[in-house]
C-alpha cells in the first residue's frame, strides 16, 4: 500500500516515521563510505537514479553531450564569461562525462570550475572600465537578447563588445525613465547617474558571487546532471535540503510571496491570497524578481545569482515597511518597478472558500480551491477533502442549483485528498492509476457509497492547474460527471516525486553533511489508461486567456518523461445527452464573446513582444518602440473594464464572522469583485444554467410521453 493511502487513518508522529521509512527502504542494501565528500555525492546521486527513478536513463555519450551543454549554459547563460576558446577546450569533455561519472571521476568539473572563476574575475576589470565611460545613445545599434543564438566571444575586443552592449541595455530603461521624469537634471548628469547606479549593482551582484563556495557550484554541476533525468529531479545541497522551494507563507510579516530559486533568476510561483502583494495586483506567478530596494535607500541590490535565502532576506521585514521590487514580467518581458507596504501574511487564505452566485432568478455555487493540502494540528487532520465537503454542505443549505469548482493555478498537493473530493461527487470507483518504479500499478478508488452533490457541475481550468488538479478534472471528465472549461490543456505534470536524505546513506560519515535528493518515482495515469503527462487535460469547452500562447507547461521543460498509456480500468459512466448539447451550446458563446476575442488578440500581442529579442540601443528609436508598444496597449484597456452580470454573495456563516474580522470581509469583497469580472466564471455559470435546463426540458418530454 503506498504512503499517501496510509495517510487517512493515521497520526502526526506516524506519518512522519512512514516517511522517513518510505524514502529510504529502497537504498539500505548499500552505504557509502569514500572520504571525498564530492565522490560520495556522485555515487549516492548515480545510485539512487539508476535504482529508483521511474525511467533511469543511460550514461551514454548522448547524456554526456546533454550534461555538457545545460551545465556550460547555467555557468554562463549570458555568454559573458567564457570564450569560444574555452569552450573548445571544454568540448573534449563532451562524450566523457558518462565515463566520469561512472568512475566518480571530477576532472571535467574542476576544469571548468577552475576557468570559470578566472574568467569572472577578469570580468570585474571590464565592467568597472566600461561604465567608468558614458554610453552613446545616439549610436544606431540593437542588442540581442536571444542568448541561445549568440557564440561565445572569439577574442577580448568580442569580450569587451558583449559586456558594453550588455550594459547599455541594463542601463538603457533607467536613463529613460529619468529623461522622462527628472526636468532638473541635464543630460548628462543623468546619464552619469544610471551609470553609476549600474555600477553599485554590479558590485553588489559580485559580492554574492564572491560568496559561493565551491559547493555551490558543484550543486550547479549536479543538477545539471540530475535534471537530465527528468525537470522535477533536483539535487538539494544541505543548508536547503529540507526545503522544495523556499516560499514565503504562513503567518509572518512579508509582503506574501512564495519564489523558488531557478536558472533564470528568482522566480514568484505563486501568490498568497489576501497578502499585501495579492492586494495590490501587480505581481504575477511566473515574473522574475531582479532588485531589491528598502524605501529609504536610493540604490537598488541586484539578485540575480544571489543565494535565495539572501534575496528572501532582503524582501521580508517589519509590517507598514515598504520594499521596491524591481521585476521581469512573465507576460512580456518588460521591466517594472512595483512597491509594495509589507504586511501580516495569513495562511488560511490558501484553503477552500466558496461563495453563492444569483444569476437568472437561480442561485449557484462556486468553490475555489487553491491546492490539494493536507495538515496536522493537535492530532486533528485538516484537508482540502473535508473543507469541500463542508463548503458543499454549506452551499447546499442555500438551494443552488448547480456548482462550479475553481482550479484555476492550482498547482496540486496531497492525492489522497483528489480521491476523496471526486468521491463527493461519484457513488464508488476508481480515480487514478499510479504506476511506480518498480513498474508496478496501483489503482485508487472511491470506496464511500455515499454521493454529497449529484447536481450539475462545472470544472475551471487553466495552463498553471498542474498534478493533483489535473487528476481530479480528468477523473470528472472520465466519468462525464462534470464539465471541463478552460485553457486547451492543463500543465501536464503527470509525475511523483520523492525526496530521501542522502545522509542516510552514507556510513561512518566525516565529511559533513551531503544533502537531498528529489526524484521521480511514479507516473500518474487516467481511468481510461492514458496518462496525464504531457498532454495534461483538454477541456470540454477551451476558452483563450492570456497564458494562451506562452511556454508555461511541462511540454515546455527541459527532458519532460513522454506521454504514454496503460490499459484502462472498468467504471461506469455518468453520462446524460445533456453534456453534449450543453458543450455545443457553450462553445457557439465563446464564438461570439467579444470579450474573449479581446483576451485572444491581447494575448497574441504579449507573444508578439515576449518573442522580440531585439532591442534598440539608441535612445529615440529606444523611445519610440516604448511609446508606440503604450499606444497598442490602450486597445485592451477595456480587459480590466468587463463586468458580468453575476451578483456573488458569501454564506451566512462568514457573514457573522465579518462583525470580528474586517480583514477577512476586505478578502470577501475583493474575491467577489474580481469574480463579477470574470469572463470565464460566467460562461461556467452559462453551463450550470443549460444542463439544469436541458435536463428540466427532458422531464418533462418524458413526463408527457408518459401521460
Amino acid at each position: 500500500m503506498m504512503l499517501y493511502r496510509l495517510m487517512k487513518k493515521s497520526n502526526p508522529l506516524l506519518i512522519i516515521i512512514l516517511v522517513l521509512a518510505f524514502v529510504s527502504c529502497s537504498f539500505t542494501s548499500q552505504s557509502f563510505n569514500d572520504p571525498n565528500k564530492d565522490k560520495v555525492l556522485l555515487q549516492l546521486i548515480t545510485y539512487v537514479l539508476s535504482e529508483g527513478h521511474f525511467s533511469p536513463k543511460d550514461l551514454n555519450d548522448d547524456f554526456s553531450k546533454q550534461v555538457f551543454d545545460e551545465y556550460i549554459k547555467r555557468l554562463d547563460p549570458f555568454k559573458r564569461y567564457f570564450y569560444h576558446s574555452d569552450i573548445k577546450e571544454f568540448k573534449k569533455y563532451e562524450t566523457a562525462i558518462d565515463d566520469q561519472l561512472k568512475a566518480f571521476d571530477l576532472t571535467f568539473f574542476n576544469e571548468t570550475h577552475a576557468k570559470l572563476l578566472e574568467r569572472i574575475d577578469e570580468s570585474k576589470q571590464l565592467y568597472k572600465a566600461i561604465l567608468s565611460e558614458p554610453f552613446n545613445y545616439e549610436r544606431d545599434e540593437t542588442y540581442n537578447a536571444d542568448f541561445d543564438a549568440l557564440d561565445f566571444p572569439r577574442n577580448k575586443k568580442a569580450m569587451k563588445d558583449r559586456w558594453r552592449t550588455q550594459l547599455k541595455f541594463s542601463t538603457i530603461s533607467s536613463y529613460y525613465d529619468l529623461v522622462q521624469t527628472d526636468s532638473l537634471k541635464t543630460i548628462e548628469e543623468i546619464e552619469k547617474e544610471t551609470r553609476e547606479s549600474t555600477m553599485k549593482t554590479l558590485d553588489d551582484s559580485y559580492g554574492y558571487i564572491d560568496d559561493r563556495t565551491r559547493n555551490d557550484w558543484f550543486s550547479v554541476y549536479i543538477n545539471s546532471i540530475v535534471e537530465g533525468f527528468d525537470p522535477h529531479t533536483f539535487y538539494f545541497a544541505p543548508e536547503d535540503k529540507e526545503r522544495f522551494d523556499v516560499q514565503m507563507s504562513g503567518s509572518f510579516e512579508g509582503i506574501g510571496a512564495r519564489l523558488v530559486k531557478r536558472t533564470e533568476g528568482i522566480i514568484i510561483t505563486e501568490l498568497i491570497s489576501g497578502g499585501p502583494a495579492w492586494r495590490q495586483g501587480k505581481l504575477e506567478s511566473g515574473d522574475q524578481i531582479v532588485k531589491v530596494r528598502q524605501s529609504d535607500e536610493e540604490e537598488s541590490v541586484n539578485v540575480v545569482g544571489m543565494r535565495l535565502e539572501d534575496a528572501i532576506k532582503l524582501i521580508k521585514g517589519p509590517k507598514d515597511t515598504d520594499v521596491i521590487l524591481t521585476v521581469k514580467k512573465k507576460l512580456d518581458g518588460s521591466f517594472q518597478d512595483v512597491s509594495i507596504t509589507r504586511g501580516i501574511v495569513e495562511i488560511d487564505e490558501t484553503f477552500a472558500k466558496s461563495t453563492k452566485v444569483e444569476y437568472d432568478g437561480n442561485t449557484y455555487g462556486l468553490i475555489n480551491l487553491p491546492k490539494f493540502y493536507i495538515e496536522f494540528k493537535d492530532a486533528q487532520q485538516r484537508n482540502a477533502a473535508s473543507d469541500i465537503k463542508l463548503e458543499i454542505e454549506r452551499l447546499k443549505t442555500e438551494n443552488i442549483q448547480g456548482l462550479v469548482l475553481d482550479l484555476r493555478n492550482n498547482g496540486g498537493g496531497s492525492l489522497q485528498t483528489v480521491v476523496d473530493i471526486a468521491g463527493l461527487f461519484i457513488k464508488t470507483g476508481p480515480v487514478v492509476q499510479v504506476k511506480s518504479s518498480n513498474r508496478k500499478t496501483e489503482v485508487l478508488r472511491d470506496r464511500d457509497r455515499s454521493i454529497l452533490w449529484d447536481g450539475p457541475l462545472v470544472i475551471l481550468v487553466n495552463e498553471l492547474s498542474a498534478s493533483a488538479s489535473e487528476i481530479l478534472a480528468a477523473a470528472m471528465q472520465d466519468y462525464k460527471r462534470g464539465i471541463v472549461i478552460g485553457s486547451k490543456q492543463t500543465y501536464g505534470k503527470g509525475t511523483v516525486q520523492n525526496i530521501i536524505d542522502l545522509n542516510r546513506m552514507v556510513k561512518n560519515s566525516s565529511g559533513g553533511d551531503v544533502g537531498a535528493l528529489k526524484y521521480t518515482h511514479s507516473k500518474f495515469y487516467r481511468i481510461n489508461g492514458g496518462s496525464t503527462q504531457l498532454e495534461g487535460v483538454k477541456s470540454d469547452v477551451v476558452v483563450p486567456d492570456r497564458y494562451s500562447y506562452v511556454d508555461v507547461g511541462e511540454k515546455d521543460q527541459i527532458n519532460p518523461l513522454p506521454w504514454d498509456k496503460i490499459d484502462p480500468v472498468s467504471y461506469d459512466l455518468w453520462y446524460s445527452n445533456t453534456f453534449d448539447k450543453a458543450i455545443a451550446m457553450s462553445k457557439l458563446r465563446m464564438e461570439k464573446n467579444a470579450q474573449l476575442k479581446l483576451i485572444d488578440d491581447n494575448a497574441k500581442w504579449l507573444k508578439e513582444i515576449r518573442d522580440d529579442n531585439m532591442y534598440h540601443l539608441n535612445f529615440e528609436a529606444y523611445k519610440k518602440n516604448i511609446e508606440t508598444r503604450e499606444q497598442e496597449a490602450k486597445q485592451f484597456e477595456a480587459i480590466s473594464d468587463y463586468k458580468t452580470a453575476l451578483s456573488f454573495k458569501s454564506l451566512p456563516y462568514e457573514l457573522s464572522q465579518f462583525q470580528k474580522d474586517t480583514i477577512l470581509k476586505e478578502k470577501r469583497d475583493r474575491w467577489h469583485t474580481n469574480l463579477s469580472k470574470d469572463v470565464y466564471v460566467e460562461e461556467a455559470l452559462h453551463v450550470l444554467k443549460d444542463l439544469g435546463d436541458i435536463s428540466s426540458t427532458q422531464s418533462n418530454l418524458s413526463v408527457i410521453q408518459e401521460k
